[in-house]
């Protein structure tokens, strides 16, 4: 039997894989998950991405299941009540911005309809694959003159934690690109 080939990234860790799999270049649509990847791509500032995975499901409770709302109503009191949480990754700064983006996350869909309709304009509502399929994953760049143009728009409504290299790994988790390379079962990019 023969061995399912991914991009190197994935490695063998079972979460990594499972990701990979399943959600990695998936267009995603709903404002739930969209802000759900928001807040995580965030929190991984720093970090490994398989650190967020693992405490993905801590992060899921602590922020009331990614209800947008209840985020944007967090108090300080919440903030302590975080920073006491050793299920998530307790950095002030990135729990204030998530807060900050959850409100920000809510008057952006206010003005759209829903926040998908807003960042899905950055690539005309479609997933942007490479004219060839990467061979390497060191060939796969970390941000791109969409990113760019996403992170200034964020930054200027006031989102944070939202720089052009976070919202290229946002756009990669949430399908608007389609980064998979060369021999990944994946990849659905001509050679």
């Amino acid at each position: 039997m023969l061995a399912v080939k991914r991009c190197p990234w994935a490695g063998n860790d079972p979460d990594y894989i499972a990701y990979h799999d399943n959600e990695w270049g998936v267009a995603v649509h709903d404002d739930i998950k969209l802000f759900e990847m928001l807040v995580l791509e965030g929190f991984q500032a720093g970090l490994s991405w398989l650190t967020i995975l693992r405490k993905r499901p801590a992060f899921r409770i602590a922020f009331c299941q990614w209800d947008v709302h209840r985020v944007a109503r967090f108090t300080e009191k919440d903030i302590r009540r975080l920073l006491e949480n050793d299920g998530i990754v307790r950095n002030r700064l990135k729990i204030q911005s998530a807060i900050t983006n959850a409100r920000r996350f809510i008057d952006v869909a206010g003005e759209y309809g829903t926040f998908d309709n807003f960042i899905w304009k950055f690539t005309e509502g479609k997933t942007l694959t490479p004219s060839k399929a990467y061979s390497s994953w060191k060939n796969v760049p970390c941000k791109t003159p969409f990113s760019d143009a996403m992170s200034k728009d964020l930054k200027k409504r006031g989102f944070s934690f939202v720089g052009s290299v976070i919202c290229y790994s946002f756009m990669q988790t949430i399908g608007m690109v389609d980064d998979h390379v060369r021999g990944c079962f994946k990849c659905n990019v001509r050679l």
